[in-house]
């Protein structure tokens, strides 16, 4: 067996691939994409319509939300975002099973007491509940089983308002499975019928921490993203892992050998929209994340946020591709071209102005400008028109 390399031009949108990955999505392209908040979800369900082999990498550092509570009262990764992945990459065919990403997709009441929430977790637990009723065995075997398990060691204390079903089968399942996180993911993937992979790209209970450019560092992923307080006052300059938000020691992750394959064999590589610091660059902090994307010779493409992004504050477009390459470069002992870490950059014709094509063409990036967004989308892209360019360039 040998190994080339083969260059093609490129037609952007390509029709002709476009239309027969439309009709064999099956036989899909490897797309990887590192991302963990719901910025990529909707990209997601359209991308389930041209391949059923997208793999999608989440970092399960998340500290707010409902995987707050779980990972305070079990001391455990964060899967509220694995959870969300998943379920927007589920089938919604007649192949697929709704009933069962309905169940995943309820949450309990945010208003209800104790004692009814509880209630209510036990009928659906029981099957008396026409949420789990209406799922077949053995599937409904298999839920049932994870949730007990959660039952079984959730605290007396433990505050099931607005709890996700599918966090808490997701958190009984790790408990169940030795506390590793793959065995409940590929169960949930299989019961909810998931069109592409998604997958943590550690198991390491560890959190996110920030530090900003006044010296000051915050912990807690929760605290960065302007989501549920109030967005940072100056500017992050990089991020990284500590051991918890009350031992702040960093701590640095390694990835499992089969995930730097999976990287270092997708026939895309995305460096998508999202949160920059705490989707985007958390993936990216994971030793051994760089030098499997690095001996990648497949194109490698990123899409700059176009809304606002609270991380972001006093941050050029320019600036974030830099800090992503470094971000690569720093995990890679030799030296590397830029254009072994990023070869593509997909903006919006609204953003024309915020690259120097030429200059960055000289390093080997390409600046790919299009009408990427519609009255409808603005100001996010259209997942359709962004999903043609990269399987076009696939």
């Amino acid at each position: 067996m040998s190994s080339l390399m083969v260059s093609r031009r490129v037609i952007i949108p390509d029709p002709v691939r476009i239309d027969r990955f439309k009709r064999l999505p099956e036989l899909g392209p490897k797309l990887l994409f590192f991302s963990g908040g719901t910025a990529l979800n909707p990209l997601a369900r359209t991308l389930k319509s041209y391949t059923h082999n997208s793999h999608h990498l989440i970092t399960p550092f998340d500290s707010g939300g409902s995987s707050a509570a779980l990972r305070q009262a079990f001391d455990m990764p964060a899967i509220g975002d694995l959870r969300s992945r998943l379920i927007a990459l589920a089938d919604e065919t007649v192949s697929g099973h709704p009933e069962v990403a309905r169940l995943f997709k309820y949450r309990l009441s945010k208003t209800g007491t104790p004692k009814e929430l509880h209630r209510r977790l036990m009928r659906i637990v029981e099957a008396k509940d026409k949420l789990l009723a209406d799922v077949h065995n053995p599937m409904r075997g298999l839920i049932q089983t994870q949730l007990e398990f959660f039952i079984e060691a959730m605290p007396e204390d433990f505050n099931l308002a607005g709890a996700s079903i599918g966090n808490l089968i997701l958190a009984g399942g790790y408990l169940n499975n030795h506390r590793h996180l793959d065995p409940i993911i590929f169960l949930f993937s299989k019961l909810v019928n998931t069109l592409g992979h998604v997958t943590a790209i550690t198991d390491s209970n560890l959190h996110l921490a920030a530090r900003l450019e006044n010296g000051s560092v915050v912990a807690g992923q929760h605290n960065m993203t302007g989501k549920e307080t109030p967005s940072v006052v100056h500017p992050i300059s990089d991020v990284f892992t500590i051991r918890s938000l009350e031992d702040p020691t960093p701590a640095k992750p390694s990835i499992h050998p089969r995930m730097g394959r999976i990287i270092a064999d997708a026939d895309l590589i995305c460096y998508p929209p999202g949160s920059f610091y705490s989707s985007l660059m958390a993936n990216l902090l994971v030793e051994g994340v760089g030098r499997a994307a690095a001996s990648n010779p497949n194109p490698k493409v990123y899409i700059p946020n176009l809304g606002k992004d609270p991380e972001q504050l006093g941050m050029s477009p320019r600036l974030a591709l830099e800090k992503i390459i470094a971000q690569l470069e720093a995990d890679i002992d030799a030296p590397v071209a830029a254009s072994d870490l990023i070869n593509f950059v997909v903006i919006d014709k609204s953003m024309a102005d915020s690259f120097d094509a030429n200059t960055f063409k000289q390093r080997g990036i390409h600046i790919i400008i299009d009408d990427l967004v519609t009255k409808t989308s603005f100001p996010y892209y259209d997942p359709e028109k962004l999903v043609r360019i990269l399987l076009s360039l696939a």
